[in-house]
Formats: structure tokens, sequence, C-alpha cells
């Protein structure tokens, strides 16, 4: 029975994952390497360790980092959390990450004794915070079964993938692939609203009525009208994941179209020196080719 989780990595979603398992009853330990993070876990009332090593003392493990270097690093840094596994212990990997990265952390795991569940997540801080995130999953059944209370406490919707570690992180791809075109796409449309001398935040309440409507679309875009680019998502970590999503896609042999052009557009964002903002800033990226202005907050 899982009683006690450790979240590595209490970025803006690992936040939220911690404050569901703290708001459900479970022990709740926290690492990171930013200690303001850290800070703001203690004060949620999660017991911050020194180690991942240390971390790995806890029933079952969530690491929520940005990416699989960040993984290499948990795993296999100084006090790493692989030598404080074993059995009885079970390991969610919640990183946006190649299906290749993870079967091969995946199976170093597993060699420890512990279980692993190849676990992306998706929805965003508020749902995170709230319980009510999406968390697509693969691994075997045991994993399942003994992962079911951590379920309950940080997921509103689960997708089993299947039994194959790996094909989470497949399935997360394809999601963000969606994602980061619906996100340059309503970008796109909203600046060219702003340069046909439309009121964009009309123009942002009449696509969310209409057939142009995308979650992403109103998340992000609602954001950027008011200018809140405080960073829930970077634009580097979406740029990444459709890097990712592209990959996969050329190892079946396969171009994305639009993958590749939205990719490539979130490289620009990044290189326009809004890398560290929330991505939400592709509309700053649009509004500066199309030369116009946004509205002030």
């Amino acid at each position: 029975m899982v009683k006690s989780v450790a979240v590595i990595g209490v970025g803006a979603m690992g936040m939220g994952m911690a404050h569901s398992l703290l708001r459900n009853g479970f022990r709740t330990l926290a690492r990171d390497i930013d200690p303001q993070r850290e800070a703001l876990a203690r004060a949620a009332g999660a017991q911050v360790v020194s180690s991942a090593r240390e971390a790995g003392a806890a029933d079952a493990v969530a690491i929520v980092v940005v990416d699989a270097a960040q993984i290499e690093q948990v795993l296999s840094g100084d006090d790493g959390l692989l030598a404080g596994l074993g059995p009885g212990r079970l390991v969610f990997l919640c990183s946006t990450i190649a299906p290749s990265d993870s079967e091969t952390f995946a199976a170093r795991i597993a060699a420890t004794g512990a279980q692993v569940l190849d676990a992306p997540i998706s929805g965003g801080p508020a749902r995170a915070q709230a319980g009510t995130m999406s968390i697509m999953l693969a691994g075997p059944q045991s994993a399942l079964d003994a992962a079911e209370p951590v379920l309950a406490a940080i997921a509103g919707k689960r997708f089993v993938i299947g039994a194959r570690h790996g094909d989470a992180a497949r399935a997360k791809l394809v999601n963000n692939l969606m994602a980061g075109i619906h996100l340059m796409a309503g970008a796109e449309a909203l600046a060219l609203a702003i340069r046909l001398g439309l009121d964009p935040r009309q123009m942002s309440e009449l696509i969310g009525a209409s057939s142009g409507q995308s979650w992403m679309f109103d998340d992000r875009m609602q954001r950027a009208l008011v200018g809140d680019y405080a960073p829930r998502a970077q634009s580097h970590v979406l740029t990444k994941d459709l890097t990712l999503a592209n990959d996969a896609a050329h190892a079946v042999g396969l171009q994305l179209p639009l993958g590749a052009l939205a990719r490539d557009l979130l490289r620009a964002t990044c290189e326009g020196g809004w890398r560290d903002e929330d991505d939400a800033a592709a509309l700053k990226y649009y509004a500066s080719r199309f030369g116009v202005t946004l509205p002030s907050s």
C-alpha cells in the first residue's frame, strides 16, 4: 500500500501534484534543484529531502523534470535515485521524453527490483493542483494496481495505453504535436485579426464559441491578451516536445508537414527572446513578424 510519495521536480506540474497528494493524505517528499521551489513545497507541507537517493525511501516516486538529461541526472548523479530503490518501490516517469529513453530508463529502474510506469502527464498546472490532470500510462498490470491510490489522488482522467514501456511516451508526443500546432495556428490567427483592425478580445471570444476553438487557443491566447507570460509551460519545453514528435515520426519513415512547421515556428519564438516565457509568447512572435502592437493589460 502506497502511503508516501516523493515528487522529484516540483516545478509547475510537480508542485500541483504535490499539493494534490498532500490534500489526499499522502506523506509527501519533495526534491528540486531550485531551493525556491523546495521552499514552496515545504510551505505547502511536504518534507524536503536533500537528494534523489533519499527520495527513493518513499513508497512511490514521481519524476517530473524537464527532459531525459535531467532524468539521467536524477537516476545516476551523485546520490542518485537508483541507489535508493529496491523491491516494493514504484516509480512514475512523468516527463515528456523520447519513447526510446522511456524504455531505457524503465529497464534500469526495473533492474533494481522496483516497479515502473511510463506515465507522462497533461492538462496544465491548474489541473495538476486540482488533481484533475490527464495521465497516460504504460507498464505491467501489477504496477498499475500498485499505483491506484496515487492515480486517484492526482489524475482526473487516465489512459492506459498498454503494457509496453514507451507507448505512453508515444501517446504524449502525439498529443503535444496537436497542442503545438493549435498554439501556433491560434497565435497566427489572432495576430492576423489585429493586423486587419479587428478587436482581438472580441475575436478571442468569437473563436472560443465557434469552429476555430481549441483548448490551447482558449488557454494561451486569453493569457497573452492580458500580457500574462508568466511561465506555466515555457516556450522551450513545447519546442522540445515537438522536436521529439518529429523525431518519432522520422523513426518510422514519416515527415510531418505541419509538425515540422510548428516546431520551427516555436524555435523562432525561442530565438526571438521568449524562450523562458510561457509559450503564449507565440503571439509575441507573430506580432513582431506581422508588425502589430499587442493590446496592453
